[in-house]
C-alpha cells in the first residue's frame, strides 16, 4: 500500500540551516498534505518561501506552550517536523505532540556518520527508541529481511556547505532579527559571537588543514602505539543532555588521568577535535596542559578536525563521551568506551572496564554482534543523503518523503515484518 497524505497536516518547527526543511516541504505537500513552518527568528524565516504558510512565533519559551496548542487545533495539525529534539521550543513541541497522539518526525545528523542522516519519531539521540531495543531483538527483526545491506553512498562533501548556511543563517539573525525581539539563541553564545565564529571558522579553514595534515603525519610516522579520543562539542545537545560532563575540561581531564595510570609508558594519546570545532573552547589548550599536570606531555598529541579514517586505521582504542564516530571505530573491530547515553552503547561491542583498565587490556567488540547492529540501522533510521550539500539533499528527498508517510516509524515496520519500500530499493542502488 501506498503511502497516504490525506487529511494530513505537517507542522514544520526548525530545521538544519539552509534550505533543506522548505525542499521537504514542498514534496510533503505534492503529496496532497497541507504544510506550516513555524519561524522563531529571522534565519527560519529567510530560508522558507510560501509566507502563506509562515507562522512567525514573537514571543518567549514561557508563552510557546500555550501557542503552540492554539497553532495545532487552528491548522487541524497531525504531525510535528523538527531536527533535534532537545532545544528548548522543540522539547516542549515534542511533549504536546506526544500527549495528544500527533506524529513527531525528528531529523539529526546520521548516526553512522558521514554518509547518512537519521529520521526517527518521538526521539533521536539519548530519547531515541534504539536505546530499548536489545541486539537479540534486532537480530530477529533481520532475520524476515533477505536485502543485503547498503554500501556507503558517495560522498557529499557537504561541510564547507554546512559552515557557510551556518554563517548566513547567524547573519539574517543578527541584522535583520527586528520582528523577533523575544527570541534567545538555545546556545549560550549570542548571535553575534556565533557569527564571528562561523566566519573565523571559514577563514581558518586553509591552515587548519595544513595544521591538520603535519599533525597526521607525525602521529602515523611516529613508530608508537595510540590510543585515540574523540571529541564533541561541548555545546552539542549530545554533550549537555546526554552525558554526565557540564564541561569538555572534565572530560579531558578524566582522559588524561587514566591514560597516565593505564597505558603502558610506550603508548600515546591522541586528541580529535570535532571537524565543527569553533574555537570558543580551547580544547587544544586543555589537552597540552593536563598533559603537563599528570606527567605525559610527550605522550599526547592534538590533531585539528577533518577525517578520521587515517588515525582510526592505527588506533588502538577509541574513548568518547558519545560521539557517532564511535561507530567509525567499531566498525574496524577497534575496542571503544563511553561516558554518556549513546545509541550503539550495547554490551555486545562497548567495553565494560574502567577507563584506567581500558587503556591498559581493552578487547575487541563482538564484531558479528555490531554487524547485526549496523544493518538493523540501516534498514531503518539511516538515510543515504546530507542536509546541505545539493546532491545530498536531492538523495535524501527521493527517500525520506514516503518514510514520513507511512503509517509505522521505520523501527516498528521492520520488526512487524513490514518495512517500507524504500529499504528495497536502497538496497540495491
Amino acid at each position: 500500500m501506498q503511502p497516504s497524505s490525506e487529511n494530513r497536516s505537517f507542522l514544520f518547527l526548525q530545521g538544519p540551516h539552509g534550505p533543506f526543511f522548505r525542499l521537504l516541504a514542498d514534496m510533503v505537500a505534492k503529496s496532497g498534505a497541507d504544510i506550516w513552518r513555524v519561524g522563531f527568528n529571522a534565519g527560519d524565516q529567510a530560508f522558507w518561501s510560501d509566507m502563506s504558510r509562515y507562522i512567525p512565533y514573537r514571543g518567549d519559551l514561557l508563552d510557546w506552550p500555550t501557542e503552540f496548542t492554539r497553532i495545532v487545533d487552528e491548522k487541524n495539525v497531525t504531525d510535528v517536523v523538527l531536527y533535534g529534539d532537545t532545544r528548548g521550543v522543540h522539547a516542549e513541541a515534542v511533549r504536546l505532540a506526544k500527549a495528544r497522539g500527533l506524529t513527531v518526525h525528528i531529523f539529526e545528523e546520521g548516526y553512522l556518520r558521514p554518509f547518512w542522516v537519521t529520521y526517527e519519531r518521538d526521539g533521536s539521540n539519548g530519547h531515541s527508541r534504539l536505546m530499548d531495543i536489545t541486539i537479540p531483538q534486532m537480530q530477529e527483526a533481520l532475520a524476515g529481511a533477505d536485502m543485503e545491506s547498503p554500501m556507503p553512498p558517495a560522498h557529499w562533501g557537504d561541510m564547507r556547505e554546512h559552515i557557510f548556511y551556518g554563517a548566513l543563517y547567524h547573519w539574517f539573525v543578527m541584522f535583520a532579527n527586528g520582528k523577533y525581539p523575544a527570541f534567545q539563541p538555545h546556545r549560550a553564545l549570542n548571535v553575534r559571537q556565533e557569527f564571528a565564529l562561523h566566519c573565523l571558522r571559514l577563514l581558518k579553514m586553509p591552515r587548519h588543514a595544513i595544521q591538520r595534515r603535519i599533525a597526521t603525519w607525525r602521529i602515523r610516522h611516529g613508530g608508537f602505539p595510540y590510543h585515540l579520543c574523540l571529541l564533541q562539542l561541548e555545546h552539542d545537545t549530545s554533550f549537555q543532555e546526554h552525558s554526565p560532563f557540564s564541561t569538555m575540561s572534565e572530560f579531558i581531564e578524566l582522559v588524561v588521568e587514566n591514560f597516565a595510570l593505564g597505558a603502558p609508558k610506550h603508548h600515546h594519546l591522541v586528541f580529535k577535535a570535532h571537524p565543527l570545532e569553533d574555537g570558543r573552547v580551547k580544547v587544544r589548550s586543555l589537552a597540552m596542559e593536563f598533559a603537563r599536570k599528570y606527567g605525559v606531555a610527550d605522550r599526547v598529541h592534538f590533531v585539528r578536525g577533518g577525517k578520521l579514517a587515517q588515525l582510526l586505521n592505527e588506533t588502538r582504542s577509541v574513548v568518547t563521551v558519545n560521539s557517532t564516530a564511535g561507530q567509525q571505530a567499531l566498525w574496524r573491530g577497534i575496542p571503544v568506551k563511553i561516558f554518556g547515553k549513546a545509541v550503539y552503547d550495547q554490551p555486545e561491542f562497548i567495553s565494560d572496564l574502567s577507563l584506567r583498565n581500558f587503556f591498559a587490556e581493552a578487547t575487541r567488540p563482538d564484531m558479528a554482534a555490531y554487524r547485526d547492529y549496523r544493518r538493523f540501522l540501516l534498514e531503518t533510521s539511516q538515510i543515504a543523503g546530507g542536509f546541505y550539500a545539493h546532491r545530498g539533499r536531492q538523495q535524501l528527498l527521493r527517500q525520506v518523503v514516503d518514510m514520513m508517510l507511512a503509517k509505522e516509524d521505520p523501527y516498528a515496520a521492520l520488526q512487524s515484518g513490514r518495512a517500507a519500500p524504500r529499504q528495497q530499493l536502497r538496497a540495491i542502488s
